[in-house]
């Protein structure tokens, strides 16, 4: 018996190794996809904005693209078109735009920049979460950490159970807290 069963092994050995290729071949399969639905987007939409011009909402979804890409210089200036489009409707749309804006210079270090465009967001709607997540973080690397913790708790406001804000917050109060131990000796 014990024969059959190990004669059995390689066989169950392979077939995991099919799953496990499936699996991967499946994943890989949609990532290409994906991509090439972007890479058409981004073609069809750097095409029609160099001939013409666009709407707030091709500039946006080109200037995010370009985020993605990593190449910051062009989705600042999309993104500053899409602020100037006359179609550019909704104090969420305008809010969306200058948060994006905001995260741009954030990815590029440029803090007080992202700030600006973070408070521009914040003026068009209160109440936007990942706005105010934002602000938090380019406080944070400001070392403004009283401003910091000061979005972190507005944020919770709004959203209690906001994991970013919550582990942020108390993770920057204990650096507020001046320590109240003292050395015996």
């Amino acid at each position: 018996m014990d024969f059959l069963e190990n004669s059995n092994l390689p066989l169950i050995y392979l077939g995991i190794l099919i799953g496990l290729l499936a699996i991967a071949a499946i994943f890989l399969f949609r990532q290409v996809l994906k991509t090439r639905r972007v890479e058409t987007t981004f073609n069809r939409l750097q095409r029609k904005l160099t001939q013409e011009k666009g709407t707030a909402q091709e500039y946006y979804e080109l200037g995010s693209i370009y985020l993605d890409k990593r190449l910051y210089a062009p989705a600042i200036d999309l993104f500053k078109r899409a602020l100037k489009a006359k179609d550019l409707e909704g104090a969420e749309n305008i809010a969306l735009i200058y948060n994006a804006l905001g995260y741009t210079y954030a990815s590029q270090d440029q803090f007080d920049l992202a700030i600006k465009q973070y408070k521009e967001s914040l003026e068009q709607r209160p109440d936007y979460v990942t706005a105010l997540n934002n602000l938090g973080f380019a406080y944070e690397q400001k070392q403004l950490i009283a401003q910091a913790v000061e979005a972190y708790d507005q944020v919770l406001q709004y959203e209690p159970q906001n994991k970013t804000a919550k582990r942020r917050s108390e993770s920057l109060r204990k650096r507020l807290v001046p320590s109240n131990s003292t050395n015996a000796e």
